[in-house]
């Protein structure tokens, strides 16, 4: 069960803390304990609540109606809404909802969903993203477990390796892309999706996936000899290890261009290198790429 400072249901929700303390003293829309310091903390069915009423606030209803509503309208109002409105906003709740009661169904259906109203590359970018951003403040916050987050992060998985699976194998006579996660990086989402880009961009493409020794990743490259190489950095190199780790890079496959990713860079320093390019998001990789 979810445990939640004010704070941390202002993120989730994108309601100021200011306002849901106004709405609970008020309204008494939402009842939070205290622990034995005296401070508040929220449940997950506080959070769903939250939520919700965000959702038809934000759509128009004012707040004096939908205290007055009970759970069910509630639940029944922001059904019909997320039906009639295309918002974005409004779909990536809904994944937070599911996410919280581990309802597999109700993921993959709004996933689903999603996917043929918007296609598959707006639908990651514009809702998957931003959700799994939120997903990551339930993370640094310890509310959800290990089990939660490998469930939904399998789910998403899932429907990338389906989508990149029914894009054709281009030639090996087309640009070569070796996409792959060094040593101790688990986080594949990203890559997944920057491999369904490079697929659908046409080029011929070498997946290698999680954790790859670097004495492999020579070996591969020195087989297909790949035009690109396509990483994303998460959990490492530390910030004073990235420098000799991208000169490495830079050096052991001079003949390639090296593309970039991910959170570890922005924390350190280095020097810019002749074959290597960050990027910020797929936008930019598929800018890149193209």
């Amino acid at each position: 069960m979810g445990s939640y400072s004010i704070k941390e249901l202002e993120k989730l929700s994108g309601i100021k803390a200011h306002t849901i303390r106004i709405w609970e003293k008020r309204h008494q829309l939402v009842n939070p304990k205290r622990t034995d310091t005296n401070i508040r903390f929220y449940s997950d069915e506080d959070l769903k609540k939250i939520i919700n009423v965000s959702v038809l606030n934000n759509h128009g209803v004012k707040i004096s109606k939908i205290v007055g509503l009970s759970l069910d309208d509630l639940n029944k109002q922001v059904s019909e809404l997320s039906e009639s409105k295309d918002s974005i906003e409004i779909y990536i709740d809904q994944l937070v909802l599911a996410m919280i009661d581990m309802e597999e169904e109700k993921f993959e259906k709004i996933l689903g969903d999603l996917i043929l109203k918007f296609g598959f590359e707006k639908t990651i970018i514009e809702i998957v993203y931003p959700f799994l951003e939120k997903i990551g403040v339930l993370w640094l916050t310890n509310n959800i477990t290990p089990a939660q987050e490998h469930f939904i992060s399998n789910l998403i998985r899932q429907k990338l390796i389906v989508a990149i699976d029914a894009l054709p194998l281009a030639p090996k006579t087309s640009t070569r892309v070796l996409l792959y996660l060094p040593e101790n990086e688990l986080h594949e989402l990203g890559l997944l999706f920057y491999h369904y880009i490079a697929k659908k961009a046409g080029t011929r493409t070498y997946y290698l996936g999680q954790m790859v020794p670097h004495k492999d990743l020579k070996s591969v490259y020195a087989e297909h000899q790949p035009h690109i190489l396509v990483t994303s950095l998460t959990s490492g190199p530390s910030p004073n290890a990235m420098p000799n780790y991208l000169a490495r890079l830079s050096q052991d496959f001079a003949d390639a261009k090296i593309y970039i990713s991910g959170g570890a860079l922005k924390k350190a320093r280095f020097e810019p290198l002749p074959n290597i390019k960050t990027f910020a998001n797929a936008l930019d990789f598929k800018a890149l790429i193209s």
